[in-house]
């Protein structure tokens, strides 16, 4: 299964795109779409041009977007959210569900800990993927992102089996 993360912000949206087949995990692609300048339906715009080649190009079957946390400056939160709902409308208009993640849950099912820092995720999703050489900071993110679902996913094919054979 081809997993896209997508790891929301305004002026960088992180992306990383890897393959999930029976527990192996490899690297497809990750980057970075900016927006810069212009007003804010300009950048919006901007990202989802972007974002939609990526799908064009990739054909993910599956995504994940990580879930905003609300914090004291309601104005960024609310430019965060609106570029978090690119995130998720891209998917969406190609027809996939879109897994939704806690930022500490990411941490957690990657580097093994809820508050992990930007470097440990980046040292984590390169020994996971190997080869692999993230675009920046946002894109190591989407790709623990991507990885995040691959495991849940996993999990969810799992149970769904057993509780088949069950019956």
């Amino acid at each position: 299964m081809r997993i896209i993360g997508i790891d929301p912000g305004l002026r960088c949206l992180g992306w990383g795109i890897i393959e999930a087949d029976r527990g192996r995990l490899s690297h497809v692609a990750n980057g970075q779409c900016t927006s810069v300048g212009g007003d804010l339906a300009a950048r919006l715009l901007s990202l989802h041009t972007q974002l939609s080649e990526i799908f064009v190009r990739y054909r993910p079957e599956a995504a994940a977007v990580e879930q905003t946390f609300v914090n004291r400056d309601g104005a960024g939160t609310l430019k965060l959210g609106q570029a978090r709902g690119i995130a998720m409308l891209v998917p969406a208009q190609a027809g996939l569900q879109v897994g939704e993640y806690a930022p500490n849950a990411v941490k957690k099912a990657v580097v093994g800990v809820g508050h992990a820092d930007k470097r440990q995720i980046d040292h984590m999703v390169r020994l996971q993927l190997p080869g692999c050489a993230p675009a920046g900071p946002d894109a190591a993110d989407a790709l623990a992102i991507a990885i995040c679902h691959s495991f849940h996913a996993a999990s969810a094919s799992r149970l769904a089996a057993a509780i088949g054979a069950g019956r």
